[in-house]
């Protein structure tokens, strides 16, 4: 046995959880790798926009909020396996739930905080037009002021995530010892952690759509009725399914409001795979592409609203 094995057992797990960890490393590296390849590349291709975003998400960054959230969700995602759920074994389950749905939520609420402080109270303060006194346009502001603050969150996601991944792969030993099961192989783990990746990509989708509502919003909003909005925008998006297809839904007025709230609000629900992970289900590659595009197309379509409304906008 080697020397750190005995302790480890003793405190409930074995080493078997760590192994499948390179997997989360190898990902963790490769995202971070592949996000600042992205930035190098669009800073070639749109050098006004990109020295924008630049400075977004420094600023972001170094806000207090930033190192907060991800304090939070540290903590948080520590404190998850410990936590008695009173499933019957299936506690596992409830990891993958809530540790999905805390990142999420971390991450939509430093979108909307950047974007109400990048923009509206730049806006508030003068500060855009000074920026708009140099050779940059309204539109390459905008861009730029969505760029930078996906950045954070997507940082967010990457680090919250893989840590995250590692609690999965523990839980699982963990749970296994507690209730006098056989210990999981390594294969076992990993799978687990494998299958649950997928949900922090859609999560990431939800957050990037919720940021470009922010930024439209904050263009003629300050940040409290920026925040009540897109908290508003979130739960009925996850409740327009609900609506449509509801048993009242024969009412006429009650399905025009639902098909009119499905055409116009993002319907969120095509994001929220928390349940079907947590009970095993694997989400499919083709599920994953389409729901890129929606909220690729979604985020454009946001973005050009944006634009509207900031076009006309009185700075003086």
């Amino acid at each position: 046995m080697s020397p750190l094995g005995e302790p480890l057992i003793l405190l409930g797990v074995s080493n078997v959880w760590i192994r499948p960890l390179w997997v989360v490393g190898v990902g963790m590296v490769g995202a971070l790798a592949a996000l600042f390849v992205l930035l190098y590349l669009f800073s070639k291709v749109a050098p006004k926009i990109s020295a924008i975003a630049r400075v977004t998400s420094k600023e972001a960054m170094s806000q207090p909020l930033f190192y907060v959230i991800l304090i939070i969700g540290v903590v948080a995602l520590l404190i998850f396996p410990f936590l008695p759920y009173n499933t019957f074994g299936e506690d596992v389950k409830m990891v993958k739930s809530e540790g999905l749905t805390l990142i999420k939520i971390l991450a939509v609420i430093l979108a909307v905080w950047t974007a109400s402080v990048s923009i509206a109270d730049e806006i508030e303060g003068r500060t855009a037009l000074t920026l708009l006194s140099k050779p940059i346009g309204r539109r390459q502001l905008i861009v730029g002021k969505f760029v930078g603050i996906i950045v954070p969150v997507a940082i967010v996601f990457i680090l919250l995530g893989s840590f995250f991944l590692a609690t999965v792969s523990y839980k699982i030993v963990y749970d296994a010892r507690e209730s006098g099961k056989e210990t999981p192989t390594v294969v076992e783990c990993r799978n687990e952690v494998l299958q649950v990746t997928p949900g922090l990509a859609l999560g990431f989708m939800e957050a990037a759509m919720l940021a470009s509502v922010s930024v439209a919003i904050s263009t003629r909003l300050p940040m409290m009725p920026n925040m009540i909005i897109c908290f508003s925008i979130y739960v009925l998006g996850h409740l327009v399914p609900l609506l449509v297809n509801s048993a009242v839904g024969n009412n006429d007025f009650v399905r025009f409001a639902g098909d009119f709230s499905a055409a116009l609000l993002p319907v969120l629900d095509h994001f929220n795979m928390e349940t079907a992970i947590s009970t095993g289900q694997v989400i499919r590659a083709d599920y994953l592409g389409w729901t890129a595009l929606y909220s690729a197309v979604y985020c454009l379509v946001a973005m050009f609203l944006a634009l509207l409304l900031f076009e006309d906008r009185d700075l003086a």
